[in-house]
């Protein structure tokens, strides 16, 4: 299922530690849920139209401003499970990719348009994205994959108009600003700079990592400011182990969405327990009681204003 809550957004002093013992109890169930697990939300950058991908091979478009149940405005169908999905820069268009090895995009001004299936690979795309590259126009579309590549396709053409190796498969990835990340497997990080978009290189960034050891690391690209990386444990809860006394459990890190507005961040996991963290402070601002299940995947809408989580198998 996916929740809503426009009361998850930390506010008051960055440095504050908030009550940790809210409750959840006017969260909002969205309606019309998908009929599988779900893999990503992604909320477009201009409205509050929610975008979720789902094991039962559909990406659902919901409008939220109305009422956050969510009203159904746009679907694309898939002939496998859906990884990722992501929104244009304008909120007109949005893209889904996944085990079927295709990233298709809709265009919701198209009245009724059908998608159009813009990128291909070898294996699974496990990441979709749109990008603003500078000796282009308009934005163009990047996909990484479980085949060791990273393409980038402009709408208009069938071929990539460029294509990285990679040491290894493509797990995760996000882009702010001129700044790409993907993580790979084997414990690799990619850095790229979409001014120069055909090689991997290091940049003046920031980024934070989640692991299945229920930890999170910041790390800086640039040397002069990597004194600053620091890492945390999260998600762990202590149970009893019998006569051994108290084990700690640790539970994996799904999910890190950033808030735009305050620069704080969030996790989620298996456990189910959304937590907010300041980065400066390097303290948790709020936490929250389990949701009953793993959350698969989190975000924030376009103001901060309401975040969304996903409770699926994960």
């Amino acid at each position: 299922m996916s929740s809503f809550n426009s009361r998850l957004t930390p506010t008051g002093p960055r440095s504050a530690t908030i009550d940790t013992s809210a409750d959840l109890e006017k969260d909002v169930m969205l309606s019309s849920l998908p009929e599988d697990s779900i893999f990503s939300l992604s909320f477009s950058p201009v409205a509050d139209h929610l975008a979720v991908s789902a094991w039962d091979k559909k990406v659902r478009i919901y409008d939220i401003k109305p009422n956050l149940g969510g009203v159904g405005v746009a679907s694309i169908d898939f002939d496998g499970p859906v990884l990722s999905c992501d929104w244009a820069e304008t909120g007109a268009k949005f893209a889904g990719a996944g085990a079927d090895m295709t990233a298709k995009v809709i265009d919701l001004g198209a009245q009724g348009y059908p998608s159009q299936t813009v990128a291909v690979h070898d294996a699974p795309i496990k990441a979709v994205k749109f990008v603003k590259v500078s000796e282009m126009a308009s934005q163009l579309i990047v996909t990484g994959s479980w085949d060791r590549t990273i393409r980038y396709w402009d709408m208009r053409t069938a071929n990539p108009v460029a294509i990285i190796a990679l040491p290894e498969r493509v797990y995760a990835m996000d882009v702010r600003d001129k700044l790409m990340v993907a993580a790979l497997a084997d414990k690799r990080v990619a850095v790229i700079n979409l001014d120069d978009p055909g090689r991997v290189h290091k940049t003046i960034e920031r980024f934070c990592l989640g692991s299945i050891e229920a930890r999170v690391s910041t790390q800086n690209i640039d040397k002069n400011y990597q004194r600053l990386n620091f890492s945390f444990k999260c998600h762990r809860d202590q149970v009893s182990a019998g006569t051994r006394g108290k084990e700690v459990k640790c539970w994996s890190v799904n999910a890190i969405s950033t808030n735009s507005r305050t620069g704080t961040f969030s996790t989620a996991g298996s456990d189910g327990t959304p937590s907010f963290w300041d980065y400066e402070a390097k303290t948790r601002l709020k936490s929250y009681p389990s949701v009953g299940g793993p959350i698969s995947a989190t975000a924030y809408n376009f103001n901060a204003s309401t975040f969304a989580y996903a409770v699926s198998y994960d």
